[in-house]
């Protein structure tokens, strides 16, 4: 009868846990909301990367792959590129699991007015993601993995930066569900993303072989 009772009021006890971590667990949506309604004037990268703390890998791949999923001016796709290459190289490089920005890169600011915008723009796509995305069928067990992860993600984020017609978007979105995947620890997640990598990279192979074929028989 005590060991009912006892095991009762473990179980009451990780109930209470798990809704405290749930209830003290902030969305992506809600810190980039947060960021642009309480900001300065200016919002810089290592705004982000404190905000997001050892989530920064994962939050930063989704806040710099989303971008590239909706319309934007010419030549948008090389400026966000960049960010997502060092990111990538950090997820390979870095001894642990938070982003490192060196001191140019971290003081590089967005004014208010055009981070509000870019927050309104991406936020409904978080959104719908955060109601997908939960923690499950983790496998990621070390540096190692990531790292190798790291690896996919790099070649994918060179992908975007480079001018390759039609071959950002397909890479684009494999790093943007990875970055959620890697946030909340969504195995399924993960595998889904690796999947979509690599389908994108036979694809994006497939379009500059074919385009290379076709030059080669006009010249």
């Amino acid at each position: 009868m005590t060991d009912i009772f006892l095991g009762g009021h473990v179980r009451a006890r990780q109930a209470k846990t798990t809704a405290a971590e749930a209830a003290d667990h902030i969305q992506l949506s809600d810190i980039l909301q947060r960021l642009a309604a309480e900001s300065g004037p200016r919002i810089t990268l290592r705004d982000l990367a404190v905000a997001m703390q050892d989530r920064s890998f994962g939050a930063f791949l989704v806040v710099f792959a989303l971008p590239n999923l909706i319309p934007l001016p010419p030549g948008a796709t090389f400026i966000l590129g960049l960010p997502l290459i060092f990111v990538a190289w950090q997820m390979v490089a870095s001894r642990d699991n938070r982003i490192h920005l060196p001191k140019r890169m971290g003081d590089y600011a967005f004014d208010r007015d055009s981070f509000q915008t870019l927050a309104s723009r991406i936020t409904p796509w978080l959104k719908r993601a955060e109601k997908l995305v939960k923690p499950r069928a983790w496998f990621v067990g070390g540096r190692l993995a990531e790292r190798l992860i790291g690896v996919l993600a790099l070649i994918l984020a060179i992908v975007i930066f480079l001018p390759i017609p039609f071959g950002n978007w397909l890479p684009a979105f494999a790093l943007a569900v990875m970055g959620f995947a890697l946030t909340e620890r969504d195995g399924v997640g993960l595998a889904a993303s690796l999947v979509i990598g690599i389908a994108s990279l036979v694809l994006v192979s497939t379009v500059i072989f074919a385009a290379g074929a076709l030059l080669s028989l006009i010249f």
